[in-house]
């Protein structure tokens, strides 16, 4: 299967905040209660029970107006994905669309992919103890049909398509733009499935990880200690069955101590 990817146009986004509501409602996740801290975005931060948000930001353009600028925020769906490496029971996961998905079921709470996460997107949730976060919608995926979110963009800002063919748009639309339009994220982490088109050099926008990376020890453990506990363990299980092998099962006498059969042990 083709891999695809999500692409967001902020030139387009006229923070409706569409998406953010159909991502609620389809995930069905209740609104918390929030505090007026002086903006339009709301909540602040992605939060265990908001998979996405939209960014309100204003700026300076280059004759001293102030103008709006908009940034949806959201997973990432990283191709060499930390939260993967991280996770130790198979809660998060790459799907067949090269997404990241997620099974809360088995989310233990350990927050290790809180931890590793170069774009800070996994949030906690302590009433349940698990880890939540946008799965880009696999549900709907599997059936064929596009993100909630891209489905209720009124403007075209999100789109939604095989990974080569939105990148060619992504390139085009820079273009198009001109200035100091670019990409950002797939040149990161060595590759995403959630990809922008922004109309400002990417450290004008707040919250935008600037050069992403995978954590050192998470690469530590991908391609040195986790092989090696992998090795550590296999040579256990291959001893204990030459143990076997050449000394045979141990059996309790009647006096309730071990003897090895092979041994002839009373």
């Amino acid at each position: 299967m083709a891999e695809m990817i999500k692409l967001y146009d902020d030139a387009k986004c006229t923070a409706c905040r569409g998406c953010q509501l159909a991502c609620k409602q389809w995930n069905e996740k209740k609104a918390k209660q929030t505090t007026n801290y002086g903006s339009y975005q709301n909540p602040p931060t992605l939060q265990s029970n908001t998979y996405m948000i939209i960014h309100f930001q204003d700026v300076k353009d280059t004759k001293g107006n102030v103008k709006w600028i908009f940034r949806k925020e959201s997973c990432m769906h990283c191709a060499d994905a930390a939260c993967v490496t991280a996770c130790p029971t198979g809660a998060l996961y790459h799907t067949e669309f090269g997404t990241v998905g997620l099974n809360p079921d088995r989310c233990i709470g350990c927050k290790n992919c809180v931890a590793a996460c170069p774009f800070e997107v996994p949030k906690y949730e302590q009433e349940t103890d698990r880890v939540y976060k946008c799965d880009m919608c696999e549900s709907r995926l599997r059936n064929n049909l596009t993100p909630a979110c891209v489905k209720a963009c009124p403007t075209g800002a999100l789109k939604w398509g095989e990974k080569d063919a939105m990148i060619k748009v992504a390139a085009d639309r820079v273009k198009e733009l001109g200035g100091d339009a670019n990409t950002y994220g797939d040149q990161y982490v060595s590759g995403t499935h959630f990809m922008y088109v922004l109309q400002e050099k990417q450290p004008v926008y707040a919250a935008l990880a600037q050069n992403p990376k995978v954590p050192l020890a998470v690469v530590a453990w991908k391609n040195l200690l986790n092989p090696l506990s992998l090795l550590a363990a296999g040579g256990i299980v291959v001893g204990s069955f030459l143990h076997y092998l050449i000394h045979g099962p141990k059996l309790p006498d009647e006096t309730g101590e071990t003897t090895k059969k092979a041994e002839g042990g009373e």
